[in-house]
């Protein structure tokens, strides 16, 4: 249910932004410019409007979307259900999953840091 609701969300914004990039090509221009700049890719002196502004309400936008959105569904966590199995990488490039670490009763410790 949760993924048809968001895909209903995600497929109406991209309707209602391509018929207004059809409609009002430079207010939307403005827009997403605007958008650009709280996320910083107009910083870029190699990264001009045309190479991505385009690109957005495209049907490649549309999926990109989906799936980050739906990918986030899994990595919830509530008190007292399951941990989400959420996949990692290892050292080695490998792709793996948090529950694949765990061995018979032994407890799984999760480490949060950064290296700098």
């Amino acid at each position: 249910l949760q993924k048809t609701l968001i895909l209903l969300q995600v497929t109406l914004t991209v309707v209602v932004g391509k018929t207004l990039m059809i409609l009002f090509p430079n207010a939307m221009k403005r827009y997403i410019l605007k958008m650009g700049e709280k996320s910083r890719m107009n910083q870029n002196p190699k990264f001009s409007y045309e190479n991505w502004g385009p690109t957005f309400f495209s049907f490649k936008y549309l999926l990109f979307v989906l799936k980050v959105k739906w990918k986030r569904l899994e990595d919830e966590a509530y008190e007292g259900h399951p941990a989400p199995n959420t996949p990692v990488v290892t050292l080695s490039g490998e792709v793996r999953h948090v529950l694949d670490f765990m061995a018979d009763n032994r407890p799984l410790i999760l480490n949060f840091g950064s290296c700098t």
